[in-house]
Formats: C-alpha cells, sequence, structure tokens
C-alpha cells in the first residue's frame, strides 16, 4: 500500500527532528539552511538568495544580518549595481557549515548502515524524489 501525503509528512519532518539533535552549533536550523543555500549558489543578491529559498526579503535580511554579524557571512558591493549587495560564505561560515554536515552525515551514515542493500536502495531513490517536491 502507497504511502499516504500525511505518513510521508510525519517520517519527514520525524527525521528532520531527529538530525536537527545532531546539531551542535548555536545557529539555528534556518541561519544553517541559509549558509547551505548560499555555498550552493556562490555569491548572491538577498533578493535572489529570497527567491531561491522562498522566503520574504525581509526574513533573508534579518538572517543575513545575523550571520554577517557572527562572521559567517562576508557582504560586497554588487559589481554592476551599487544599490545592492551580494553576499557569500565565509570561510569561518563554510567551516562551520562543514563541521555540522559532517556530524549529521556521520550520524545517518551509522543509521544507514543498519539496514539492508534493499532499504538503502529505496531510500536513494526516494532522496530523489523529495528533493524533487521540496523544489517544486
Amino acid at each position: 500500500m502507497p504511502a499516504t501525503a500525511q505518513e510521508i509528512a510525519i517520517a519527514v519532518a520525524r527525521l528532520n527532528r531527529r538530525l536537527r539533535q545532531e546539531r551542535h552549533s548555536e545557529l539555528t536550523p534556518t541561519q544553517l539552511s541559509v549558509l547551505g543555500a548560499m555555498t550552493a549558489a556562490g555569491p548572491v543578491t538577498p533578493g535572489a538568495l529570497a527567491a531561491r529559498e522562498k522566503v520574504s526579503p525581509p526574513s533573508i535580511t534579518r538572517t543575513l544580518g545575523a550571520l554577517v554579524e557572527l562572521g559567517l557571512v562576508d557582504k560586497a558591493p554588487h559589481p554592476a549595481d551599487g544599490r545592492q549587495v551580494v553576499v557569500s560564505v565565509s570561510e569561518h561560515g563554510a567551516s562551520v557549515l562543514a563541521e555540522e554536515r559532517q556530524r549529521r552525515d556521520a550520524w545517518l551514515y551509522l543509521r544507514l548502515q543498519e539496514l539492508d542493500d534493499h532499504d538503502r536502495e529505496v531510500l536513494t531513490e526516494a532522496a530523489e524524489v523529495l528533493t524533487r517536491l521540496a523544489e517544486s
């Protein structure tokens, strides 16, 4: 029997909560998410980042302000538009994000090793589908 939307939502929420328990930084989940998005996007304007993350510009501005204050994000003038800025992950931000991801991935790797090959294959396929759902 196929899983219902509610079952999938509950499973994803529980896994997300468990992965968050592996965090050890003082950053909020939103701040970590923005750092990750910026790492993937490269230098970007706050507006483009807000659109990419599907959040409001004021929300991304607040998050970026906190990350800049912590030294995790660098802000520079836009090369072509003096009214805008470009933000990028600082060296320190990349290091903090890498440490958090390593800790999370290590925990998940150990849990995946407890599964049989079939279950790992199913999860690999499900990850691709869940990524597409999240991006739509």
